[in-house]
């Protein structure tokens, strides 16, 4: 029964994966090359190298080859600190949308600026955040985001999309500001989605009051692995001492161990705060 388990988990992995993929390259062939748009990432720099080859050497090269290079470094990075399965399905994220792009043709749904960049960047953050459900990215500059959040315990979802300028401007440089500006947004977009999305990279804090604090620590530490510390304190109203559980847990544990400790206590009071800047040893999940 638990093969059988692992068997349905990892199917379903893939299958997520493949659903990512399509998504990527149909966001590609119908959002981002309507608007002449770079995404950002390795994505933007492949596309980049594709339209410079064009444009001034009259050359036709396929994204996949280009794209496949740019991410040999990233899964060598993966395979070596992020894990052999993690990679394993960033590489089919990586190879399936390359061939997908590649192939499909181009449907534009519209010329319009604005909707591009939006609409293109809510598309291509759903995509990256299927992925990452799906314990896997979408490769190229993702794996080092998910690099330093896993191992140094930063959100660096913003980290990369400030990275992004670079390309953006030489993609300015070379074909135009209006459609390095619109691509900034874009990116914008999908970052926020991401950051909205998957919680997994987030802190927050739990302070819960409770008169079974024992039980509620067994919920969080066996839900999430992560401790926590029972302090004592009084009720201003009552005068009567009741003990408060405080740990910090990832964001997308919040919504279960909230569940778990109200099955111990119901009438726990429970305070969840955004945790912005933590310090000290913090248990992540491994991406395998």
């Amino acid at each position: 029964m638990m093969k059988m388990g692992w068997k349905m988990r990892d199917l379903l992995r893939f299958l997520m994966v493949l659903c990512a993929s399509l998504i990527i390259a149909v966001n590609i062939k119908s959002f981002v090359r309507a608007g002449n748009l770079f995404p950002g990432g390795f994505t933007g720099l492949s596309l980049l190298i594709q339209r410079a080859a064009d444009k001034y050497f009259n050359l036709t090269i396929p994204y996949m080859p280009i794209n496949l290079l740019f991410n040999v470094g990233p899964i060598i990075l993966s395979f070596r600190h992020l894990g052999k399965k993690f990679t394993l399905y960033s590489c089919v994220a990586i190879v399936m949308s390359s061939i997908l792009t590649d192939i499909l043709p181009v449907q534009v749904i519209t010329y319009d600026l604005p909707l591009i960049s939006v609409f293109g960047g809510l598309v291509n953050g759903a995509a990256i955040s299927i992925c990452l459900f799906a314990n896997a990215t979408s490769g190229g500059t993702d794996f080092i985001a998910v690099y330093f959040s896993d191992k140094k315990g930063i959100d660096a979802w913003n980290l990369i999309l400030g990275a992004n300028v670079i390309i953006l401007a030489i993609a300015g440089a070379l074909f135009g500001w209006d459609a390095a500006l619109y691509s900034i947004i874009f990116q914008f977009v999908s970052t926020q989605v991401v950051h909205t999305v998957f919680r997994r990279y987030s802190q927050n804090t739990l302070l819960v009051i409770t008169s079974e604090p024992d039980r509620v620590y067994e919920q969080i530490r066996c839900t999430t692995r992560h401790d926590a510390t029972i302090f004592q304190g009084t009720g201003c109203y009552k005068k009567e001492t009741r003990p408060m559980v405080y740990s910090v847990i990832a964001g997308d544990e919040v919504r279960l161990v909230i569940k778990k400790i109200r099955e111990v206590d119901e009438k726990a009071f429970i305070n969840v705060l955004r945790t912005d800047q933590l310090e000290g040893r913090f248990y992540h999940r491994p991406n395998e």
